[in-house]
């Protein structure tokens, strides 16, 4: 096995804490409401969302706006009626969240050997907005609006190989979820699963057999050192 030289990140999940971030946001600006769920319903509509644009069936739209799109069909479900201020506020949460407290120096320690890239379905501009505001010491921002395909379609994760004109073995997809790295591997990459138990909050997070995939490791740290040993 060669070694990467690319490791291409996903986001959501894997570097920062949805749901913890958006469970604090909803909680400040609704008093009352059950953070958690909130958090997990409006993620929850998450692939449904993509799956429309991937089908065809919705035209490119990013993610900010399908965030929009599924917080004005959730609130009801919440006994909320935000006013627009208050939604676009909420809305741009998906632009503050919180990394999980290994990932800024675990990113600096893989940025000494490697160029780390996001690869996530998030938009430019809130990827950008994230890493400004958490301190994330990307190389460069790669995101599914680049590529105009959202993961899981071959063409993202073969487009890092593309934009650094290495092969699809060369880079190794980060993540913290099982489909977005069998996507990857099917693709060729490399892959390594980074574990996130909290992810959900409270919901558990069933974890299937990781050892198809190249590398297993607890937190960012915890890879770098496998990295190192390899």
């Amino acid at each position: 096995m060669k070694p990467a030289k690319i490791l291409a990140f996903d986001v959501f999940g894997t570097v920062v804490d949805w749901h913890g971030s958006i469970r604090r946001e909803a909680e400040a600006m609704m008093p009352g409401i059950d953070g958690a769920a909130f958090a997990n319903a409006w993620r929850a509509g998450y692939k449904p969302a993509m799956a429309e644009v991937r089908s065809g069936q919705l035209g490119w739209t990013r993610i900010d706006d399908l965030h929009r799109r599924i917080l004005d069909r959730i609130l009801p479900a919440f006994g909320q009626d935000l006013p627009e201020a208050q939604r676009q506020q909420l809305n741009l949460a998906w632009h503050r969240l919180a990394p999980w407290p290994d990932a800024v120096e675990g990113l600096a320690r893989l940025k000494s050997r490697f160029t780390i890239v996001t690869l996530s379905n998030g938009n430019l501009g809130l990827l950008a907005n994230m890493a400004k505001q958490a301190g994330l010491p990307w190389d460069l921002i790669l995101s599914a609006e680049v590529f105009r395909h959202y993961k899981p379609d071959p063409e993202a994760y073969l487009g890092v190989a593309d934009v650094f004109a290495v092969q699809p073995d060369e880079v190794m997809l980060v993540a913290t979820h099982e489909d977005d790295l069998e996507a990857a591997q099917r693709c060729g990459l490399q892959t390594a699963y980074v574990h996130r138990p909290a992810e959900y909050g409270p919901l558990p997070k069933s974890v299937g057999d990781l050892s198809r995939f190249t590398f297993e490791a607890d937190d960012f740290i915890a890879l770098d050192a496998q990295l190192r040993r390899a």
